[in-house]
């Protein structure tokens, strides 16, 4: 297949699991029926909340997301990604996985988050990510979907990264997915930037699920789900309301691109 569609999602996630699982599958059922094949969820789509909630509730959130992403993806048979969900981590702390299942519920990718989002902003909140977030300790994948592309993984706080991009595309990545819940502060300025550099430097298609809005307390994120294409054109913006950004991934496309700006092989590794 050289043409598919793909849907970025956004949510308005709460601290309420069965409320936001619910959104999430109205969102999942409509890019079914706009004819998407490869669908992702934001970070965080099924509890955004006090962190002490999140560590209590992680065993029965990590049971319940996977179990969710195997029955909406065989449901409406669509490669999903859950973009990032609380897993126990040990004592006070937890792992902030995303999971790609395929259309018939099998797990493609698994991922565990592993740059922390520790930041004081200047608007006067402060993040503490790693306070109670054990990092991953391993690289994400690459997984080559059948029917569809090969898709390399990552959530987050990771855009700021641009070698760990690099690393999927050296590992054949045709398509990043960069599920997110970006503060509203630095959203403005730097997220369609950061996934705009990200898809140029690597000559790949971005597919960012985002949350937006007000979630609880003062935690607020800036939106903007978007799709983007190889040479950093946005093809999809869900702007700041729940809903999703749907736009097609043409392979052939990217080999044009690819071909016109061959920056990936003219990388010089030996000098860095």
């Amino acid at each position: 297949m050289s043409s598919f569609l793909a849907a970025a999602l956004q949510l308005t996630s709460t601290p309420d699991p069965d409320a936001n699982l619910a959104a999430a599958e109205e969102q999942i059922e409509l890019a079914a029926r706009r004819g998407a094949e490869l669908v992702g969820l934001p970070e965080n789509f099924a509890f955004m909340g006090e962190d002490s909630t999140r560590i209590d509730l992680a065993a029965d959130l990590a049971e319940r997301c996977s179990r969710f992403l195997v029955t909406m993806a065989r449901r409406y048979q669509v490669t999903l990604l859950g973009g990032g969900f609380p897993v126990p981590a040990g004592p006070g702390h937890t792992f902030n996985r995303a999971e790609l299942v395929g259309k018939e519920g099998q797990l493609l990718a698994r991922y565990d988050k592993i740059h922390l989002f520790d930041v004081d902003l200047p608007d006067g909140i402060t993040y503490r990510e790693s306070a109670t977030v054990q990092p991953g300790q391993q690289l994400p994948p690459v997984v080559d979907v059948p029917g569809l592309c090969r898709i390399g993984l990552s959530i987050c706080y990771d855009v700021r990264f641009p070698e760990l991009y690099r690393h999927l595309a050296q590992a054949g990545a045709e398509l990043l997915m960069i599920p997110a819940a970006f503060t509203a502060f630095t959203g403005k300025d730097h997220w369609q930037v950061l996934l705009q550099a990200r898809a140029i430097e690597n000559t790949a298609y971005v597919v960012a699920p985002a949350q937006t809005g007000l979630h609880y307390d003062r935690r607020q994120t800036h939106g903007h789900a978007l799709v983007i294409d190889p040479w950093g054109t946005v093809l999809a913006d869900a702007g700041v309301a729940p809903g999703l950004a749907v736009a097609p991934v043409d392979r052939d496309h990217e080999g044009r691109v690819r071909a016109q700006m061959p920056s990936l092989q003219h990388r010089q590794p030996a000098l860095f």
